[in-house]
């Protein structure tokens, strides 16, 4: 009976942590393609999963950080989905490859478009609003986006609560994109694949020329083969000759 009922409160205490990781994973996000790396560009991905069993979702907003302003955001064509791109002029000029930037994305809204029976994500989906973005900053380890999240129930959802140092996650995180080192520049990169050509080219010259060394060391045996047949047949006519002179 004893054990019954601790299987039982087993059971019904591992169901409850599934469902509450399931509620908590289940929040809009942000990763890379790959890698964010700082002062570079990346490709990132906002996925949006449907938390409502009765509704679907219709609308995204992403808020871009004004602390860390980007100049360039490009979205992906997504089927079914209408972008709009905010801009914002900035207090502070920036200065990319030497050009003065006075104005960046502010925020990006994807609204979905279509028939009642097919719109937006539907409940047990998700749906991923890729953007190509930059230049990333150098001074910051992450960048945090605000999402607004709207159902077609006029059920909306702020993401925008930041995580604290030390605190346990926020019932609605903001997405948060993190940020790798800085990878070797432009210049750097073409001169370490310069030098890491240059083995490989020296490799390639040396079998080159182990080829041409063993291209004429066949050459040169098989003259010396054709040679000493002609050599040994010379011998036997020789000997064949002798032989008829002595008999005679």
């Amino acid at each position: 009976m004893n054990v019954s009922r601790i299987a039982l409160v087993g059971g019904v205490a591992a169901s409850t942590v599934l469902i509450l990781a399931g509620t908590a994973s289940a929040h809009v996000s942000v990763q890379p393609q790959g890698e964010a790396a700082k002062g570079g560009y990346a490709t990132i991905n906002f996925k949006v999963p449907n938390e409502r069993d009765d509704a679907s979702t219709t609308k995204l907003e992403v808020n871009f950080p004004t602390d860390h302003p980007l100049a360039s955001v490009m979205p992906q064509p997504v089927p079914g989905w209408k972008i709009v791109v905010t801009k914002s002029k900035l207090a502070k000029p920036l200065e990319i490859h030497g050009n003065k930037i006075d104005e960046a994305v502010s925020k990006v809204t994807w609204s979905a478009e279509g028939s009642k029976n097919d719109l937006g994500i539907r409940p047990g989906q998700f749906q991923q609003f890729p953007l190509s973005v930059g230049q990333l900053p150098e001074d910051a380890d992450q960048l945090v986006f605000k999402a607004i999240q709207t159902y077609d129930n006029k059920d909306v959802v702020r993401w925008i609560e930041e995580q604290k140092d030390g605190a346990e996650e926020p019932e609605s995180p903001a997405p948060v994109l993190k940020l790798t080192a800085a990878t070797t520049d432009e210049h750097g990169a073409a001169a370490e694949k310069a030098g890491a050509a240059g083995p490989d080219q020296k490799k390639d010259e040396h079998t080159e020329a182990s080829s041409a060394s063993s291209s004429s060391s066949d050459t040169t045996a098989r003259v010396l083969g054709i040679v000493g047949i002609l050599i040994g047949a010379a011998g036997v006519a020789f000997g064949v000759l002798a032989g008829r002179r002595r008999t005679a």
